[in-house]
């Protein structure tokens, strides 16, 4: 019989992303209130330390996949040993962060477990005889859908920022498991050699509690370090939105909307950046948005808790003077 609800931690070079602590909070509610253990499985090489984190925050459990062939994430190697332990030992749900590697690993996963998938979720709705439902947004995020899944395991993966991490428990102690890692060669594929870096003091774009974005309306590449300069100072990550990527001014991994990043901080910055409905797709969850732009009818203004009408090229640096002010104090 299929029992636990079970997290999958995500973790890159041993520190474990902020999506999976919100997953095991809530998680820790969901199995309390349905009476189940909460299991969490981590995947790497050499991450026995990570357990003590991972407990704290409320598993019972924790499963190991502990090898040289899972130290970076390849879709061949984590699809295979993670399929074997998940039907080996059948749990109810199994969550994943709707992250990049999330992205690419959870509808493989389906398709080798032959179960349902509900994609970028933004809430668990409990139900007696369905076990769990599943909110998501549709339409651009101008309506939500609610996903039943009725295969087993339940496969979701879930918004950042959609739940709160509570605060870690130093007294929790979990059960650890070594569990057996045995990849098919089949499944090899793709072996990863080497990995390039890039080194940056921010925070990662999905994980920041502030991000500043900008637009068309920044005009130029070289124009995006009014951005960075203010982002330096408040501590924040730097975005874009799809114009200004496809443009050519800023990679595409710093992309913000329905087909680039999802974010929810605490604070979003829009720089020049008109509104279309594809960005506020990807930042309409913010709790404070602010809007930056000349053009007054700018639709960002209607999702705005606050708007400055104005030439970002003089407002930014003000800005950022005066923050500077602040930190300095």
């Amino acid at each position: 019989m299929s029992k636990g609800i079970w997290i999958f931690v995500e973790q890159a070079a041993g520190k474990i992303r902020k999506i999976s602590f919100e997953l095991l909070s809530q998680g820790r509610k969901i199995a309390d209130q349905k009476g189940e253990p909460l299991v969490a499985v981590i995947v790497g090489e050499n991450i026995a330390n990570l357990t003590k984190e991972v407990a704290e925050y409320g598993a019972d459990q924790v499963y190991l996949l502990d090898s040289p062939q899972l130290a970076q994430y390849t879709t061949g190697a984590y699809t295979s040993a993670l399929t074997k332990l998940l039907r080996k030992e059948e749990p109810k749900a199994f969550l994943l962060g709707h992250t990049a590697l999330a992205k690419d690993l959870a509808p493989r996963l389906a398709q080798r477990l032959g179960v349902g998938l509900a994609s970028d979720i933004v809430d668990i709705e409990q139900d007696q005889d369905k076990f769990l439902l599943f909110k998501r947004p549709v339409y651009t995020g101008s309506a939500f859908s609610l996903v039943e899944i009725e295969s087993t395991p339940l496969l979701a993966t879930v918004r950042a920022k959609s739940f709160v991490a509570s605060e870690p428990d130093s007294s929790r102690q979990a059960e650890v498991i070594e569990a057996t890692v045995d990849i098919d060669p089949a499944d090899l594929k793709v072996i990863l050699k080497d990995v390039a870096l890039i080194i940056t003091s921010r925070p990662a774009l999905t994980e920041a509690d502030i991000v500043i974005s900008g637009g068309r309306g920044m005009k130029a590449k070289e124009n995006f370090t009014i951005l960075e300069a203010l982002a330096d100072v408040v501590g924040a990550a730097v975005g874009a939105s799809r114009a200004a990527v496809d443009s050519g001014w800023i990679d595409n991994q710093f992309q913000v909307g329905q087909t680039g990043s999802i974010v929810a901080p605490t604070l979003y910055i829009a720089c020049g950046i008109s509104g279309a409905i594809q960005h506020i797709a990807g930042m309409g969850a913010s709790k404070v948005i602010i809007a930056i732009n000349k053009d007054p009818d700018a639709p960002i203004f209607n999702v705005a808790d606050y708007g400055i009408v104005g030439d970002l090229f003089e407002v930014v640096p003000l800005l950022t003077e005066e923050f500077k002010k602040l930190v300095n104090e």
